[in-house]
């Protein structure tokens, strides 16, 4: 059974309640899956509620937050950047988890796996992490696969007034850009020829994902040369995988990653 919990991150606008959901496994097992959601994505969406369930039905402990202007947590997601939801996500698998943990990223979540890895390692604690599940991981997005896309005018807008709002294919509401998201974005990169991780690392990819294209998937296999990566090309996948056969995989993947670590 999920205990949902609430953790206080302090920033710049002021501490900010974050919401969070953990569930103890039933083996003597300090092995964990940690949810990492998109951008604009909450903690309750199709995807996260299967990793919790198999995380359930492997017998390890599971743990999912939304992120500051996301879901059940505080602020505002025009505030958002990069840097923060890594810091409150960091903040919390420090606090929330023991390790090893599995962490399971989509999309923009699979970004922030990253950095946490990279974050972890410089504070000497890379052995918190067994492995990466990373679902359409969107790696510098806002730089690769965002600013790219701007015509002339949405450039002018975003220097001039600082955002731009553009409609969202998943929402009624807008999605709002902010030079603040894009700037930090650029400080935040990792797909840069310096990304080694030394932890397993798996990628379920749609190759019909009109968001984070597969060949954007192909630039982060190519990045962890190094490391041992598998990539799951999804024919007739799109950006979600959230049919019912792209939730079987999660799960399949999920028992195969276990078994190495418990």
């Amino acid at each position: 059974m999920e205990i949902a919990r609430r953790y206080q991150f302090d920033d710049e606008t002021g501490p900010l309640s974050l919401a969070a959901r953990q569930a103890k496994g039933s083996k003597r097992d300090p092995s964990s899956f940690v949810w990492l959601g998109g951008f604009r994505s909450d903690m309750m969406g199709t995807k996260a509620q299967a990793m919790v369930d198999e995380a359930a039905h492997i017998g390890v402990d599971s743990l999912r937050f939304d992120y500051s202007g996301h879901g059940e947590s505080e602020g505002k997601f025009i505030d958002g950047t990069i840097s923060k939801w890594v810091a409150q996500s960091l903040q919390i698998i420090r606090e929330a988890s023991e390790g090893p943990q599995i962490l399971v990223g989509s999309s923009m979540g699979g970004w922030i796996a990253l950095r946490i890895c990279q974050e972890l390692e410089k504070l000497g604690e890379d052995d918190r992490l067994a492995g990466l599940l990373l679902i359409a991981p969107a790696a510098d997005f806002t730089s690769l696969l965002m600013e790219p896309e701007f015509n002339n005018a949405q450039r002018e807008a975003i220097e001039t007034n600082g955002f731009i709002a553009q409609q969202s294919e998943y929402s009624d509401e807008p999605n709002i850009i902010t030079k603040k998201l894009l700037d930090d974005g650029r400080g935040n990169s990792v797909l840069n020829g310096q990304l080694r991780l030394g932890i397993p690392v798996r990628i379920l990819q749609g190759m019909k994902d009109p968001d984070v294209p597969y060949e954007h998937a192909m630039k982060l296999v190519h990045e962890l040369m190094h490391d041992d990566v598998t990539i799951t090309l999804v024919k007739n996948g799109d950006h979600r995988l959230s049919r019912e056969q792209d939730i079987e995989l999660l799960r399949r993947t999920m028992q195969e990653m276990a078994v190495r670590n418990i």
